[in-house]
């Protein structure tokens, strides 16, 4: 399977726009947001991480077959 450049892309873009999102709308619970990750132990961060990924592995394979 050839990638599709357009498709990585468009993701990313998608990515950048979600990611935006709650700073935008709401810039202080974006803040203690960041701030309680920061203090957050790193094997819970890469814990959630993991999960993270793995939950879009799954989406993206059942939306894309």
């Amino acid at each position: 399977m050839a990638i599709q450049w357009h498709d990585l892309g468009a993701a990313l873009a998608l990515y950048l726009v979600l990611e935006g999102v709650l700073p935008f709308l709401s810039p202080k619970t974006a803040s203690q947001v960041f701030a309680a990750m920061a203090k957050s132990p790193l094997t819970q961060l890469r814990i959630v991480g993991l999960l993270s990924m793995l939950i879009g592995c799954a989406l993206l394979f059942f939306i894309r077959g």
